[in-house]
């Protein structure tokens, strides 16, 4: 498995990106966009993608077969695959779908690229599928019969190697810890957070806008928004239940910010005794080439 540069990638990353900003600013039809307007998308699109790296970077797998057959030659292989097959349970799976669930469980680390991929699962993972008949599952047939076939899936990534844009990323409260261990940036930050929540009359917010304003400072403090990290989201239900979020209670803006200050200062405190750490792999696939009629800019 090559770590790869990326600057290929990152032009189809960019391609696929202008492609999508510019099928929403022109409604998906074939229209000419001016200058002006194709600089400030590229602006968005340029100052968006330079955010999201610096936060989650990532790298560039070429994944060729040699991880996958190193990881099955190698000593921990056997005792994985005996782990794997405890947790998948082939008791009324064929040895055919049982060897699938199991390639599911293998890592990129492994020199697995993800097999829930459609363009992974059609054209490496089910062609060395082929030839296997139905038996009785054991866990012996299992460990015999899955290597034969993950040996045929590294063949197949040797003579089509896939390319994997895999990212890492752990959340440990330290960019909370930052922003709390500097008065002017918290006050700035919760300003800008409150900019458009609404208020009443009296100046009040309610408390239920507590979760939106969290969510809308997330990136700033190094954190997922809501609902993109199961394990995030129970952290931050369990600070926000504590503090009865969802009651409705109007306060008054000092006190909304304080809240939201103790919110994320728990949160903190949590992941720092319990740093949660999430991965992604995508597999990096060719844009179609008729996308390209979108990109025509006028003088």
């Amino acid at each position: 498995m090559d770590h790869q540069s990326g600057d290929g990638i990152w032009k189809l990353t960019l391609f696929r990106n202008v492609f999508q900003v510019l099928k929403e600013f022109t409604h998906g039809k074939q229209q000419k966009v001016s200058k002006t307007g194709l600089k400030e998308a590229l602006s968005d699109i340029l100052l968006g993608m330079a955010a999201g790296l610096k936060r989650d970077p990532i790298v560039i797998l070429r994944m060729d077969g040699e991880d996958l057959l190193e990881f099955i030659n190698g000593p921990s292989y056997e005792a994985e695959m005996v782990s794997i097959f405890s947790q998948i349970g082939c008791e009324d799976a064929s040895l055919r779908d049982c060897i699938t669930k199991a390639l599911e469980k293998l890592t990129v680390d492994q020199g697995m690229p993800p097999s829930s991929d459609s363009w992974v699962l059609r054209n490496i993972v089910e062609p060395a599928l082929e030839s296997w008949d139905d038996k009785l599952v054991s866990q012996e047939t299992f460990l015999e019969e899955s290597k034969k076939v993950a040996k045929r899936v590294a063949q197949n990534l040797k003579e089509e190697p896939v390319i994997v844009a895999h990212s890492e990323n752990t959340f440990d409260g330290s960019g909370i810890k930052r922003l709390l261990s500097n008065k002017f940036e918290l006050d700035k930050l919760l300003n800008v957070g409150l900019e458009n929540v609404p208020k009443d009359r009296n100046g009040k917010i309610s408390k239920e806008y507590l979760r939106v304003v969290l969510d809308v400072l997330a990136p700033s403090v190094g954190l997922p928004q809501i609902g993109a990290v199961e394990q995030m989201d129970k952290v931050v239900a369990d600070v926000l239940n504590r503090i009865d979020a969802d009651d409705g209670k109007m306060i008054k803006e000092d006190e909304f910010k304080k809240l939201l200050t103790e919110i994320m200062g728990s949160i903190m405190l949590q992941l720092e005794g319990n740093p949660i750490s999430v991965s992604s792999n995508s597999v990096v696939h060719e844009p179609l080439p008729s996308s390209l009629s979108l990109l025509q800019a006028s003088t």
